[in-house]
């Protein structure tokens, strides 16, 4: 009797004990399960960070090579700028000097305007002075131009040399005379006797062809003014162009005869001329 009544004490003590288990196994398992999401949710945060941290970090690197890109763009930039204000020093000085360089340029453009303004004066009253000495009659025959600075008598060969000759014509003296007067008022010019001819060949005994003639009749002038006249045989030269330098076609008689003609050349000497005008400024 006490025995089963002992028997049945411990099966209901084993069963009270087994019904506590139970429910704390159930919190037990209720707490289990709330801590894994805990863990879950922590796990999820922890895993967020870390990307959060790594992308982070390599913003942060690529502000560093940024970084470092600027700062060697400023160095460049820098040394750039160092070079651009070295160089704007240097080109101060290239422009002071240029500018001087320009002034002095300027001043001998001026005189050798000066200096064309004497020559061209010098040329004007010549040639009015020749002008003014010669009639009209001998105008009809004479052309007396200026052109870049040069003076041009033309004399027509009818007027100067008996017809197909390299012989002066008595009617030629007083008007080479006249011009000889002239040429010797202005001794700082040198004068070249050019002869012309048209195209007509011509074959004489001791002229074989135009050059010959042209030639020969600018050295009868030449003479003349030399041994006649009295015009220093130093300023002298002369020179034949035969038929090679019309001034108008040889088509027509008229045009023929204006190309048969003797022209006398009276520049300024070239030597005293260069002393006129002076040495060009150097260039620095």
């Amino acid at each position: 009797m006490k025995k089963n009544m002992f028997v049945m004490a411990a099966a209901a003590a084993i069963l009270m004990s087994s019904c506590v288990t139970k429910k704390e196994l159930v919190a037990c398992q209720d707490e289990n399960k709330a801590l894994s999401s805990t863990l879950m949710t922590a796990k999820e945060d922890l895993a967020a960070k870390n990307a959060r941290i790594t992308a982070l970090e390599e913003q942060q690197k690529g502000m560093q090579q940024a970084l470092k890109a600027a700062e060697a763009k400023y160095a460049k930039l820098q040394a750039s700028l160092d070079k651009s204000l070295t160089n704007a020093s240097q080109n101060n000085i290239s422009i002071e000097k240029l500018v001087d360089q320009i002034n002095e340029s300027n001043q001998y453009i001026r005189h050798l305007v000066e200096v064309k303004s004497k020559s061209d004066s010098l040329n004007m009253v010549l040639t009015n002075n020749l002008t003014r000495s010669l009639s009209k009659e001998e105008l009809k025959e004479v052309d007396v131009q200026v052109l870049k600075g040069v003076v041009y008598i033309s004399l027509a060969d009818n007027m100067l040399y008996r017809s197909g000759s390299y012989e002066i014509n008595d009617r030629a003296s007083e008007t080479l005379s006249k011009i000889a007067k002239i040429i010797k008022d202005y001794k700082d010019y040198d004068v070249l006797i050019e002869g012309n001819t048209d195209d007509v060949p011509i074959s004489r005994e001791n002229i074989r062809n135009n050059w010959d003639l042209s030639c020969l009749r600018a050295s009868s002038v030449v003479q003349a003014l030399q041994n006649q006249y009295g015009v220093d045989p130093k300023r002298l030269t002369a020179g034949g162009r035969g038929e090679y330098n019309p001034l108008q076609p040889n088509t027509t008689e008229l045009g023929k005869q204006r190309n048969r003609r003797t022209q006398i050349i009276i520049t300024p000497k070239l030597d005293e001329f260069m002393e006129l005008i002076g040495e060009a400024p150097e260039t620095k």
